[in-house]
């Protein structure tokens, strides 16, 4: 499946800003922008909390593992 959205000319593109700014207000698109940057920002806090939790759990096992070798040794 491609990404058609990229084949677009500069007509559609021009049209669909206009639909939009039809449909939302000319005054109200810059909240709702303002809402979405918030909103990926916080997805991506997110998503970085996730990953520094799944490398210290790594971290915290490789640990053990090695404790629990040089102890058998």
């Amino acid at each position: 499946m491609s990404l058609l959205f990229l084949n677009m000319g500069e007509g559609e593109m021009a049209v669909i800003v206009l639909v939009i700014i039809l449909f939302f207000g000319s005054k109200s698109i810059p909240t709702l922008a303002r809402g979405l940057g918030k909103g990926l920002r916080e997805f991506k806090d997110a998503t970085q909390g996730i990953q520094r939790e799944i490398e210290n759990s790594a971290h915290s096992v490789k640990k053990e593992l090695e404790e629990e070798k040089e102890k058998s040794e």
